[in-house]
């Protein structure tokens, strides 16, 4: 039994997933590729790339918080199937 073959069986019992033989090739192949792509990364040199948590630059995105006119209630309720009070009446969905 190879490593990988251990590996997805392993896995698969942490899981608790019963996985037939035929699944268990397939998925083999897939880790085994996996781990073929990282063992190629890990050959790349990074030692002059500084760590990053985004592939380009990224700022405050955020608008200025700024009060501003809103829907009247009138406004928003328009649309709704159903509304009393002011209110959008909704099914009860927790009980």
């Amino acid at each position: 039994m190879s490593a990988p073959d251990l590996d997805v069986r392993y896995i698969a019992r942490l899981a608790r997933l019963e996985l037939s033989d035929e699944e268990v090739a397939r998925y083999q192949s897939q880790l085994s590729n996996v781990l073929t792509f990282v063992e190629a990364l890990r050959k790349v040199d990074v030692s002059g790339v500084e760590p990053t948590a985004h592939a380009s630059p990224v700022f405050n995105v955020f608008r200025q918080d700024v009060a501003q006119a809103s829907f009247t209630p009138k406004e928003a309720l328009a649309n709704a199937p159903r509304q009393a009070n002011d209110l959008f009446v909704v099914t009860k969905v927790v009980e």
